[in-house]
């Protein structure tokens, strides 16, 4: 992941440019799942970058007149009745749950608009799961044109879980000067969804678009127009999000997968400890980048006094603190700036000590979050601080019990505001073109308190339930005065949509299908073992021809394809799919009588796009209280096909896709019954008079 380093003192800049002079190429840096930041070549290229930044600004003005006439010209050459299209992205609203709601009379403005235009279901993605949904919403396509299949998939020369939105990796080359490593050229950076968003086709016809925190936009592209990239966005040290958690009890140090747990002790009212940042790849030796975090607690035992980075502030339990910003110094006179929440836990019998996962500074941003660059910049001075990182809302801490629902609800509510907030000061600046902004706290909401709609989810055992029942109505409702506010904005030309990419159902069963690979002679462990861990661990793939990984997929342990591949392509391939669409079709969970898996669906047969060979051979349709494992997911072989889901994350929306339709409200009538989210697109350009694309697969609807 690529970014501009910033460098404050230039006189230290100036004395290197002769040294380096023959290896400048560009300063970047990359921060990428477990790899760290490494510091990208020529301090001349900085220095070069600093006189364009300079003339940039002092050329804007010039610039952007220049545009705006280029804009309006291309405008001209088509006609459009409509001058502005708004749409407010709900992830994961539910129809059945907003018709329960409207029908309670909660919900007035969604009346509204079901009764004087359009409220209808929305076909989703196959799978639907949020990547792959956002991404046919904004391309028009299905996933075997844009390539996106999952939230990752399998590298099949390691076998090893890989992101599917975006390949990131390290330069090739590094010089070595002293105690350091300067990396030569780019790391490799690239956006692994394709196809064309609909904004750029707009932008390419002169229509302004302003895109907010939509899913996969990250790395963001080039467009006319501006964007600020959404889910996959990582956290500061390359990760999808790790909070970092600090207790005095010994006993509740714990090695969680979300987060990374610190002992500390107290003397004499006072902790001495430190948050860790991502690794200095500049250093031949390094290791993670630390900055001292010093807790001083009041002789009351009611608050605590945290110093970090030259701030210092009060905090009180069970209450977040403002976004405080964090610097990591790898050395050269470089710095890499973060923010971060505090939430005190408690201050006594033992203290404990959550921190969010370190987002990227939108002032300072450490890579490229936004188009422009500075454009999260901009925003960050329009509306204050805001959560960078793409899965905001920490459900693994909930999930894990480092949090409790109520310091969860104060976190999601706090992302909610200043997304609101973003979105309206966005929104006032786009009287005319397109506006989108994706809310993702429903979807959070729903995924950690889905249980408390079932009295009976085996979730609830041992948890609060009563408390939160309302809780994701509170949310529909507090959707519903959202929508309310942009509709006053709206007049007779402008078209609004709300729509979500999926829906929702219980998640009360977990199948692991490597398990039961494993009991049906598909798949094959080592040494005689019956389990394994993590990441196909002991699999022997020499006598393995089937796996699973993530969410809703099944490969087929391919030769040519797969490194230790067995399965022939041809008729061997096809027997073997056909043979597994029988036996898991239909498979019942004998111990609670019901259908776990509906379908299982030949990706061959159902796609046709260039990139179907990426996508997994087969997909798992589960049926309502079903989803894939924890422990299948991760590629973990267990002693058991079935298991209860306990967790916190109660509800979810990786099944039969025909279970889980998003919802689509317009203030307008359209002319289907059964709209598609690959409709969208193809419905907001010709909105604009613009053609549209013979290769979108997506009809448009009004």
């Amino acid at each position: 992941m690529v970014c501009i380093m910033r460098k404050n003192n230039f006189f230290y800049l100036l004395f290197f440019i002769t040294l380096l002079l023959s290896f400048a190429d560009n300063v970047e840096a990359y921060i990428g799942p477990g790899a760290g930041f490494a510091f990208i070549s020529s301090f001349f290229i900085l220095f070069i970058t600093f006189v364009l930044a300079v003339f940039y600004f002092i050329t804007w003005p010039f610039r952007f007149a220049f545009k705006a006439s280029v804009r309006k010209i291309r405008r001209n050459k088509i006609k459009s009745e409509i001058k502005q299209v708004v749409v407010v992205g709900l992830d994961g609203m539910d129809p059945k749950l907003a018709r329960k709601f409207m029908e309670k009379g909660k919900l007035p403005t969604f009346q509204r608009l079901k009764e004087e235009g359009t409220f209808l279901p929305l076909s989703s993605s196959n799978p639907p799961i949020s990547p792959v949904a956002w991404s046919s919403f904004m391309t028009g396509v299905d996933p075997s044109y844009h390539n996106i299949f999952d939230f990752f998939t399998r590298n099949p020369r390691t076998y090893l879980p890989m992101l599917s939105s975006a390949e990131i990796g390290k330069a090739s080359k590094v010089i070595p000067i002293g105690k350091y490593n300067l990396p030569v050229g780019k790391p490799k950076l690239k956006l692994l969804r394709k196809s064309k968003p609909f904004w750029t086709i707009l932008g390419e016809n002169g229509v302004f678009s302003s895109v907010i925190r939509v899913p996969i936009t990250f790395p963001p592209e080039k467009f006319d127009g501006v964007l600020l990239s959404g889910m996959c966005v990582p956290d500061l040290k390359g990760s999808q999000g790790m909070f970092s958690f600090y207790t005095t009890n010994g006993a509740d140090v714990k090695n969680e997968k979300g987060g990374v747990h610190y002992p500390v002790t107290l003397k004499e009212n006072k902790i001495d400890t430190y948050v860790s940042g991502p690794n200095n790849s500049l250093l031949k030796d390094g290791d993670e980048l630390k900055v001292p975090l010093s807790i001083k607690i009041s002789t009351d035992k009611k608050k605590a006094e945290i110093s970090i980075c030259r701030q210092t502030f009060e905090l009180e339990p069970e209450t977040y603190s403002p976004w405080i910003k964090i610097t990591f110094r790898p050395g050269l006179g470089i710095k890499i700036s973060g923010i971060c929440r505090f939430y005190i836990k408690s201050l006594t019998p033992d203290f404990e000590l959550y921190v969010t996962p370190i987002n990227i500074d939108p002032e300072k941003p450490a890579l490229p979050i936004s188009h422009p660059f500075i454009y999260a910049t901009y925003l960050s001075k329009l509306a204050g601080d805001y959560g960078t990182l793409g899965l905001s809302e920490d459900t693994w801490a909930l999930n894990e019990g480092v949090i409790d629902e109520n310091s969860f609800l104060k976190q999601t509510d706090l992302l909610y505001e200043e997304r609101e907030k973003m979105f309206f000061k966005v929104l006032d600046r786009s009287p005319k073109g397109f506006c989108v902004c994706v809310f993702d706290t429903l979807d959070r909401v729903q995924h950690m308190f889905f249980r408390c709609l079932d009295k009976n989810h085996p979730a609830n055992n041992g948890k609060e339930t009563k408390k939160y029942e309302n809780v994701i109505e509170d949310y529909y409702v507090r959707a519903d005065k959202l929508v309310q506010r942009v509709l006053k904005k709206a007049d007779d030309k402008t078209v609004v949509m709300v729509m979500s990419d999926h829906g929702f159902t219980q998640f009360k069963r977990g199948v692991n299908l490597n398990t039961w690979f494993f009991q049906n002679g598909y798949l094959a462990l080592k040494d005689g073992k019956t389990i394994s861990g993590d990441w196909f661990k002991d699999v022997d793939w020499k006598k393995t021809r089937a796996f699973s990984l993530a969410l809703a997929g099944i490969f087929i342990n391919r030769k040519g394809r797969e490194l230790h591949g067995i399965v022939n392509n041809g008729d061997e391939l096809q027997n073997l799919k056909q043979e597994l669409i029988k036996k898991l079709s239909g498979y019942i969970d004998e111990d609670v009588g019901k259908t776990a898996i509906r379908e299982i669906v030949d990706t061959e047969s159902m796609y046709s796009g260039p990139y179907t060979a990426d996508a997994p051979d087969l997909l798992v349709g589960y049926n309502a209280g079903y989803r894939t494992s924890w422990e299948c997911a991760t590629g973990r072989v267990t002693e058991l096909v079935f298991e209860d889901n306990t967790r916190r994350w109660s509800g979810d929306h990786a099944v039969d896709p025909k279970i889980v339709p998003g919802v689509l409200f317009v203030n307008k009538k359209i002319n289907t019954r059964f709209p598609d989210i690959k409709n969208i697109a193809p419905t907001i350009i010709k909105l604009f008079g613009i053609p549209v694309p013979a290769y979108m697969k997506g009809k448009p609807f009004i």
